[in-house]
C-alpha cells in the first residue's frame, strides 16, 4: 500500500513513518518543519518521498495524495495553551488545513483518512474512563478544532464515500518528542528537566491525572484504523484505559531515572483539564487494539531516549 504521511516529521508521525517503512509500504510525508524535524526522518531516509509543505496549501496535497491508498492525517497545531493564545493560526492550520486534505484525498480517490482527534473534544467530563458517546464539549479552540475535523470527515464520507476514521489521542509520549517549546508534552519535559538537573513545573497542585498513551501504541493503533473492517465512520479512543496523577508520574521517573523529581507548581493553565482516562473497549473491538507498552516501561524507553540524545550531543547524561 501507498500512504501520505500528514506531519511526518514530528513526534507520533516520524514513529508512524519508520513503521510502516519496517513494514514494507511506500510512503509519502508532507511536513513544513514549522515543529516536526527532518533528522527524525534520518531512519527511513531515501525509502520514503518527502515533500516540505504544509497542509495549509491545497495544491501541495493534490501533489501528495497521487496513488496513495490512505492518508494519516496527523499535521495540526497541537497545543491547547497555544490555540488559547492563537486562535487564528489554530484554526488554519487544524481545520483549513483538514479540509484541505479531505479535499485532496477525496479528488484522488484515496481510499481512507486516519485523522488525529484528541481527547480535547470531550473537554470537562465526570465519567471516567470516557467512552466516546461521551457528549462533546470542548473548552479549548484546540479541542474545539478536533470536533470540527471530525465533523468534516463524517461529512465527507456521507457525501463522497471517502472512509474516514478518527483517532482520539489521550496524553502521547515517547521518543521524538520535543521538550524545547512551552508547549510541550508535559512528559517531555520533565525529561528535559532531570536530564538536565533542574527542577520539573507543575501546573496546579499535581493531582490532575492523565491516561499517558506510549508512542509505539499509537502508531500501532495509527496502522491498524488503515485497514480494519467496520472502524469507518467512527471515532475511537486510543490510550491504555488507566490514568496517572502528574505527582504519582513523577515519583515514578524517579524510580525511573535514580533523579530527584522535586517540582515546583504554578498556577494552572487556561483550557486544561483535571482528568482523563479513556475507554477503550472500542478500540478493541473495532480495531484489535491492545497497548503493548506499559506506562512504567514507556517511561523507561523514553528516559533511554533522552539520555542517548544528550550523549550524541556530547552532554553528561
Amino acid at each position: 500500500m501507498r500512504y501520505l504521511v500528514t506531519g511526518g516529521a514530528g513526534f507520533i508521525g516520524s514513529n508512524t513513518v519508520d513503521e510502516l517503512v519496517r513494514r514494507g509500504h511506500d510512503v509519502v510525508v508532507l511536513d513544513d518543519i514549522s515543529t516536526g524535524k527532518s533528522a527524525n526522518l534520518d531512519q527511513a531516509g531515501s525509502k520514503i518521498k518527502f515533500i516540505q509543505d504544509s497542509v495549509t496549501h491545497l495544491d501541495a496535497l493534490r501533489v501528495a495524495c497521487r496513488g496513495v491508498d490512505c492518508v494519516i492525517h496527523l499535521a495540526a497545531q497541537t497545543s491547547v495553551p497555544r490555540s488559547v493564545k492563537d486562535p487564528i493560526e489554530t484554526n488554519l492550520i487544524n481545520i483549513n488545513g483538514t479540509l484541505n486534505v479531505l479535499v485532496a484525498a477525496r479528488d484522488a480517490k484515496v481510499k481512507r483518512v486516519v485523522f488525529a482527534s484528541s481527547c480535547a473534544v470531550y473537554g470537562i467530563t465526570s465519567v471516567l474512563p470516557i467512552p466516546e458517546s461521551t457528549s462533546l464539549a470542548p473548552i479549548s479552540p484546540y479541542g474545539l478544532s478536533k470536533q470540527v475535523g471530525e465533523g468534516y470527515g463524517r461529512l465527507f464520507q456521507e457525501l463522497y464515500g471517502l472512509e474516514f476514521v478518527a483517532l482520539r489521542y489521550f496524553n502521547v509520549f515517547g521518543p521524538r518528542q520535543d521538550p524545547s517549546s512551552p508547549y510541550s508534552g508535559v512528559l517531555s519535559v520533565f525529561n528535559a528537566a532531570l536530564l538536565g538537573g533542574t527542577q520539573p513545573t507543575v501546573y496546579g497542585d499535581g493531582e490532575q491525572s492523565r491516561d499517558f498513551v506510549y508512542v509505539k501504541n499509537v502508531v500501532e493503533a495509527n496502522l491498524l484504523a488503515c485497514e480494519a473492517e467496520g472502524a469507518s465512520g467512527h471515532a475511537v479512543n486510543i490510550g491504555t484505559g488507566n490514568r496517572y496523577t502528574l505527582n504519582q508520574t513523577l515519583a515514578l521517573l524517579e524510580k525511573v531515572t535514580g533523579r530527584p523529581a522535586a517540582a515546583k507548581y504554578a498556577p494552572s493553565r487556561e483550557g486544561d483539564i483535571h482528568d482523563s482516562q479513556a475507554d477503550i473497549v472500542r478500540a478493541q473491538n473495532l480495531l484489535g487494539y491492545c497497548p503493548s507498552v506499559g506506562f512504567e516501561e514507556g517511561l523507561k524507553n523514553t528516559w533511554n531516549w533522552f539520555v542517548a540524545q544528550a550523549s550524541a550531543c556530547g552532554g553528561s547524561p
